[in-house]
């Protein structure tokens, strides 16, 4: 039995990310999927590894390491070789940097996800108490207000505004490191691709990839990445097809209120 353990979600963006790392580093490891859903993240016992009941939590026999960005370094540096990690240090400040942007990123594919798809799958399946019961269980209070103000708000609520603020940054940077090469490392694929890859890929499953119609270069990324095999083991695999579809045609329905706020935020 592997002495990693990995406690992950089937569609979350982050889990899908250390997922990637294991598939092209080919290391085992014993997984602990839960259903966040139903709240498998606010267990007690999972609380205790990981207190601010998200996903994913690596546990290295007994070492538990927290947030994906670092998870995804650690294994590529305690199992790899550090071979996804550029060898200048030019690439190696410019890699670690996109690790660090990933906590911003991701806080904007969380809010454009639940602000449209997730939100009209709250209001349609939930009642407003069992909204505030569930919202109530999020141990952060930043990320529960902001939670509420997504909800209750949609498109409109301010965690949104600061999402475009940041993917505008994002998608830019990405068209300049993808004119330099293949990849966001340059010529050579690594721990860049892999961490941006589940932020790209949610926004096109959501039907925005609207948000960057005028650089083709992402698009071929993202075509590419998909190509890969660890695409299919770490992120395909996990997403029902039905459930695909619905997520694409749900999404498509916000696009036109999306874009909207995507333009007059471009044109400020």
């Amino acid at each position: 039995m592997s002495q990693l353990t990995l406690f992950h979600g089937s569609t979350s963006v982050c889990s899908q990310k250390v997922r990637l790392a294991f598939a092209e580093i080919e290391v085992p490891y014993e997984s602990r999927l839960l259903d966040l859903q139903m709240g498998d993240q606010f267990a007690p016992d999972y609380m205790v590894l990981n207190p601010n009941a998200v996903v994913p939590t690596l546990v290295d026999n007994g070492l538990v390491v927290l947030e994906s960005s670092l998870i995804i370094e650690y294994l590529d540096r305690e199992y790899n070789g550090g071979k996804l990690m550029p060898e200048d240090k030019v690439g190696q400040v410019a890699a670690r940097h996109w690790l660090l942007r990933c906590l911003d990123i991701h806080a904007a594919i969380n809010a454009l996800t639940f602000a449209t798809v997730g939100r009209d799958r709250i209001l349609s399946k939930m009642s407003p108490q069992e909204i505030s019961d569930s919202t109530a269980r999020i141990p952060n209070p930043i990320a529960r207000e902001r939670r509420r103000d997504l909800i209750e708000h949609g498109l409109g609520a301010v965690p949104v505004k600061q999402a475009l603020m940041h993917l505008e940054r994002c998608l830019a940077d990405m068209s300049i490191s993808l004119g330099r090469g293949d990849w966001l490392s340059g010529d050579i694929f690594g721990i860049t691709d892999i961490a941006l890859l589940p932020y790209i890929d949610r926004l096109d499953r959501l039907s925005f990839s609207g948000l960057w119609e005028d650089q083709n270069c992402i698009t071929g990324w993202l075509t590419r990445m998909r190509q890969r095999q660890s695409y299919a083991d770490a992120v395909e695999n996990f997403i029902e097809k039905d459930a695909a579809v619905s997520m694409k045609a749900a999404g498509k329905s916000h696009w036109r209120g999306l874009a909207q706020e995507w333009n007059a935020k471009r044109k400020i």
